[in-house]
């Protein structure tokens, strides 16, 4: 009785996490701040595909998935294709430093030190991945890394992109840039 009265306590001392947005939902449209403390809002990229990742420092997945996003959006153009890195839960000047420090993805670098955003997203685990079409609703989503679901995440990305970006993309590709 008294394990059933401790579990009890626990669930109901655990936070409400929402359930993360599926394809079709609209996702939380507040961000948090950018670096320069402007505040980021998804509305305002409606058009682009974005894509929100949450990641931590001390995730090796993370930090595998962070150059090749950034790689995407630099090769796509920020003018269609807007990547968001959100570090979940470590503190801002802790992680700023670090992205200085080191020689960092050039991203739009957000922070949720306590967890909040996340908790919007129903995070549970990073890497979390958001991929927002143009219209404004999920598209995919993807939990985890894997070397092996790459090409399939940079087809949904493709896919999502305006025909002529896709067009553009396919002739750099052919060739060779």
């Amino acid at each position: 009785m008294r394990a059933w009265a401790i579990a009890g306590l626990l669930l109901a001392a655990a936070p409400a996490w929402a359930a993360p947005p599926a394809r079709g939902d609209v996702p939380p449209q507040a961000l948090g701040n950018d670096r320069k403390g402007n505040p980021v809002n998804l509305a305002e990229q409606r058009g682009k595909v974005v894509i929100v990742t949450f990641w931590a420092s001390w995730c090796g997945p993370c930090r595998k998935e962070l150059p090749i996003l950034a790689h995407l959006q630099q090769v796509v153009g920020e003018d269609a294709l807007k990547v968001y890195a959100v570090n979940w839960g470590e503190p801002r000047l802790e992680v700023s430093r670090l992205i200085r420090q080191r020689d960092w993805p050039k991203l739009e670098y957000l922070h949720d030190p306590g967890g909040a955003l996340a908790e919007q997203f129903g995070i549970v685990a990073v890497p979390h991945m958001f991929i927002v079409g143009r219209d404004g609703t999920v598209a995919h989503a993807h939990r985890g890394y894997s070397e092996a679901s790459l090409p399939q995440i940079m087809q949904q990305v493709i896919d999502a992109l305006p025909e002529e970006v896709r067009n553009r993309e396919a002739g750099a590709a052919a060739l060779g840039h």
